[in-house]
């Protein structure tokens, strides 16, 4: 049954612990998915968590230890010996999440943990998953699978998939290899069902197959995977030999994981990789405190342009009045169009070489937004001069002013926040760093030139 952790369930469960109700955790846990489990076990402390745990079967104990928050986990595992997280967890686990697990623990205990594992297959097998960078294919790849030589016969490949039986947990397809294990095509479970048995593979598989290399970014899997509607997809390695495969619940996690960071950093702050309340105070600063003193440094270049048109200010305060309106209008628009660049980037709905296409739309978005804006900034001076005497016997011009002052800011600001992120993709940053802050900063300093450039244009002999 699926569960929620509440603030009341923890201080019953607690209770049952120290009373050491075993009949009630046994038959507790015995209802409980995995995932659930392992959400109670990041909320107790140690104590608790190594009581809980040791009422849960080998398999069941892999499986919620995968599902575990990363610390912790290493809070965990730091409290058992090697041998322990190898003949209790690690034995218990496909490849994927035991090179995870693994990679986890400090240099010196990866080695013990895999010295004391009972499958030197296995062993390898983690050993070679934890060679690939974490974030491209190989990475998230497990050696499990069902793979039959183009050369068997339909009952061959039957007797091969009931030796890996326990080896391979689901099987999602059957990859078909040639005698150098190079990727062929795949054989579906049906196909094989309703195969009479003699009938040899060449003359059944599909040769069409969608597969990715070993070095193939995670994000790249994920839109692949999206794209063609997969659940589990082969790599290969760079001469085409079926590595691994990787199944659709590790995408899910990318996914997460990618917008969880391209959110962190649209809000101007280094991405953090853990949950919140897991996070030192010390690493929270840091990781926020820098993107806030950039952004600082770049907003004080609005004081210095500011600076630079001191003399106007002084001869005209009432453009002072109107200097928020404007940079915040430019700033904003930048956002939207940062925002929705990035988005069509990482679903790959635009391309590094349709920048001109984007610049021509975002051209007519930007103009027509800043005559909506302009339209309600000159309504706006023109209705309050019916009320009050604060702009003077020249209103008009300055509202005149305040108008095609929105009009070129905005227009600045929608290709600013929509070029900066092609920009960065093209020079290999991650365009989510061109944040909403980040644009409007530099939105802010062009766009107080704009305006009281515009100004001196309309004013001068009136007020300047």
């Amino acid at each position: 049954m699926a569960l929620s952790v509440t603030r009341k369930y923890l201080l019953n469960l607690r209770k049952k612990i120290k009373a050491g109700d075993e009949p009630y955790i046994r038959e507790h846990l015995h209802d409980l998915y995995p995932a659930d489990i392992a959400d109670i076990l990041n909320r107790l402390n140690i104590e608790e968590a190594q009581y809980l745990y040791s009422h849960l079967g080998e398999e069941e104990a892999a499986k919620v230890l995968v599902e575990m928050e990363e610390d912790a986990r290493e809070k965990f595992l730091a409290s058992l010996s090697s041998q322990e997280i190898a003949e209790r967890f690690i034995d218990n686990m496909p490849s994927d999440d035991a090179a995870d697990v693994i990679a986890e623990l400090p240099d010196k205990v990866q080695g013990e943990v895999l010295s004391h594992m009972e499958d030197t297959s296995q062993a390898s097998d983690i050993v070679d998953l934890m060679t690939y960078n974490e974030n491209t294919a190989g990475g998230l790849m497990a050696k499990e699978m069902i793979s039959a030589n183009i050369r068997w016969n339909v009952l061959e490949c039957v007797r091969e998939m009931r030796k890996q039986a326990e080896e391979v947990k689901t099987v999602y397809a059957i990859y078909v290899v040639d005698d150098d294990n190079r990727l062929l095509g795949t054989l579906s479970l049906k196909k094989l069902l309703t195969t009479p048995l003699r009938t040899r593979i060449s003359d059944v598989y599909n040769r069409e197959v969608i597969s990715v290399k070993t070095n193939t970014s995670s994000e790249e899997v994920a839109n692949i995977m999206h794209k063609y509607d997969l659940v589990v997809l082969p790599v290969v390695d760079h001469l085409g030999r079926l590595a691994g495969r990787i199944t659709i619940d590790d995408v899910v996690n990318v996914i997460r994981k990618e917008q969880t960071e391209d959110i962190q950093k649209i809000g101007g702050m280094e991405a953090v990789d853990k949950a919140y309340m897991n996070v030192p105070f010390g690493e929270m600063i840091r990781k926020r405190s820098t993107w806030l003193v950039v952004l600082f440094i770049g907003e004080s270049f609005t004081a210095t342009a500011m600076s630079f048109f001191e003399d106007q200010i002084a001869k005209a305060v009432v453009l002072a009045l109107f200097v928020p309106l404007i940079i915040s209008s430019g700033g904003n628009t930048g956002s939207q169009a940062s925002s929705l660049i990035i988005r069509a980037l990482a679903l790959n709905e635009v391309s590094l070489a349709e920048w001109w296409r984007i610049v021509r739309k975002e051209i007519g978005v930007g103009l027509m937004l800043g005559l909506i804006l302009g339209v309600v900034g000159f309504m706006r001076v023109a209705v309050w001069s019916i009320f009050v005497n604060v702009y003077g016997p020249h209103w008009l011009s300055v509202a005149a002013t305040v108008s095609i002052s929105l009009v070129g800011v905005v227009l600045w600001g929608n290709l600013v926040g929509s070029l900066l992120p092609v920009f960065l993709k093209k020079i290999g940053l991650d365009p989510a760093v061109s944040s909403a802050p980040f644009v409007a900063t530099l939105v802010d300093v062009t766009g107080l030139v704009i305006y009281f450039t515009v100004a001196a244009l309309f004013l001068r002999g009136i007020l300047l």
